[in-house]
């Protein structure tokens, strides 16, 4: 053999060696959690919990049913790498109580994900910030504009923004006559009232620009924020390179400061020239902006996110309380013969009537577990070693509810994927107070989360959904259209989900609903 094929024969093995040994490494690691959940231990012997035996790059979308078919193989309390992210998952309520409220101090935290936390919201706003002092504040100065004393001074807006939106959809279906797309009108709704609270303003009419502004900030920011969907997330060196999601994420940072910087400025000029001013989340934050030692950019992003997170989850709701319907005429029924005896026909349901409405509410609940408007809530963070039940659970560990597994327990739910308002009948709780029972398997649902992380602005999102649902129950028939099937599994977003887009007869129940949706104009105002 010539030397040149010597040379040749030596470079293509030590090639075919490199390869190999390549593949063998990255075999090696992907394979790693064998061995991990063997060795890895605490003092006290305690392993990580069972899982998969192999690390994931991302989960693909629907990740609730991989995560569901894992908690029915390894059980209540399971782990999976992501990357070099260890997750362990909760699909029970006794395990996510004793985790998440008993020893919240340590399961309270976020993970730093890197689209969402530094791209996205450059470790600003609640939902993204570590456990501690900061994050302490900013939940401090938001619930402010939650409070119950704050719901009662703005009781009587919500009452009148559920209005305009009983009157766009009569509007927008030509009186009851075409099917319409309902989600423009159910957003800008969720908007208004989000806008109210924060800004003091309100949209004047679905062709507002901010109206498809807000919307599609919201839907991109739940596209780009799953918990398992980007590969960015799990493998640090990916970080450094530039990509379309990346650049995707920095230009939705930029809009996001372009569209509500813009109403924080306009409000603070005003402000500054002495004109009366709402009371509002942004006046509360400029006013203690110096003693809060808050930076622009702080308040720009706690506004935004706080009106973008309240957008989308109420919004989705009613979303899929319009889908749903069509396809359980009995339950519309038996709704509607309830408000026909309790309220009438004379007026519509106001928030007062909510507890003689016992299967309205039941109606609600229902929805709220059958079609949460996220099945794996937002992630917690360990900050300390933990050790429950054998299982150890390490500092800077990502820990999941696993909603749509505990909203499918066929011991607390029977025959989970119907729906059956009648489970609710006999809970005289509000969402929030039954979060706070002490026996977690009696809790209504966990759609708003659970311990120090729940949603703040689950009051507000209980009344909101109250009097939209109950007005459009007492108002409207629901029939879809010929040929074009409501989805009730498929749904868009990655983080949080809404139906897919489909279109609905709404046709009024009676003659006097036009009467009570013409009593009042949708009007501009600056409150």
């Amino acid at each position: 053999m010539s030397l040149v094929g010597t040379v040749v024969t030596q470079s293509i093995n030590l090639a075919l060696k490199t390869t190999l040994a390549c593949i063998l490494l990255i075999g090696a690691y992907f394979l790693s959690p064998i061995a991990l959940r063997r060795f890895v231990k605490d003092k006290d012997g305690n392993t990580i919990p069972p899982g998969p035996p192999t690390r994931y790059a991302y989960l693909r979308k629907y990740a609730e049913r991989a995560l569901d078919s894992w908690a029915k193989q390894y059980g209540d309390l399971f782990s999976i790498w992501m990357g070099s992210q260890l997750f362990v998952i909760i699909s029970d309520p006794q395990v996510a109580k004793d985790l998440f409220v008993t020893n919240g101090a340590i399961f309270s935290s976020r993970k730093r994900y890197f689209m969402k936390s530094q791209v996205i919201l450059r470790g600003r706003a609640i939902t993204g910030s570590p456990y501690g002092n900061t994050w302490r504040q900013h939940r401090r100065l938001a619930t402010l504009a939650l409070s119950p004393k704050s719901m009662e001074g703005h009781a009587d807006i919500m009452d009148y923004e559920a209005h305009m939106l009983m009157k766009a959809l009569y509007e927008e279906s030509q009186r009851g006559t075409t099917p319409l797309n309902t989600t423009q009108a159910t957003g800008r709704y969720a908007l208004n009232n989000m806008l109210i609270l924060s800004f003091g303003i309100r949209t004047t009419s679905l062709d507002d620009p901010l109206v498809a502004k807000a919307l599609r900030l919201t839907m991109e920011f739940m596209e780009l924020t799953g918990p398992w969907a980007n590969v960015i997330d799990f493998f640090e060196i990916l970080q450094y390179i530039p990509t379309p999601k990346k650049a995707r994420g920095h230009q939705l940072y930029a809009d996001m400061v372009d569209t509500y910087g813009s109403m924080l400025l306009q409000f603070k000029t005003k402000m500054l020239a002495g004109e009366e001013v709402p009371d509002c989340l942004i006046k509360t934050l400029l006013e203690n902006q110096e003693s809060e030692k808050l930076d622009w950019e702080d308040i720009c992003m706690l506004s935004a996110v706080f009106t973008l997170g309240g957008v989308h989850s109420v919004s989705g709701m009613i979303q899929w309380f319009i889908a749903t319907l069509p396809s359980h005429p009995e339950i519309c029924a038996k709704a509607q013969e309830e408000l026909d005896r309790v309220i009438g026909r004379d007026r519509w349901p106001t928030i007062e009537d909510e507890f003689n409405l016992p299967y309205v509410r039941a109606i609600i609940k229902e929805l709220e577990r059958l079609h949460a408007p996220f099945w794996n809530a937002t992630p917690h963070f360990t900050t300390e070693d933990f050790s429950y039940k054998g299982h150890y659970i390490p500092k800077d560990t990502v820990v999941i509810l696993n909603c749509y597994t505990i909203h499918h327990n066929e011991i607390r739910y029977p025959d989970p994927f119907s729906f059956n308002p009648d489970r609710y009948l006999d809970d005289g709780l509000s969402c929030n107070e039954s979060s706070k029972l002490s026996d977690p398997m009696a809790r209504d649902h966990w759609a708003f989360g659970a311990g120090r992380r729940i949603c703040p602005g689950i009051q507000t999102a209980e009344r909101e959904l109250w009097l939209v649902c109950s007005r459009l129950l007492w108002s409207f028939n629901f029939k879809s259209v010929p040929n074009e099937p409501i989805s009730l599994e498929e749904y868009d977003g990655l983080s949080g989900r809404t139906p897919k887009p489909f279109r609905v007869h709404l046709t009024p129940r009676f003659e006097g609903v036009s009467k009570i949706l013409d009593s009042a104009e949708d009007v501009p105002f600056y409150l």
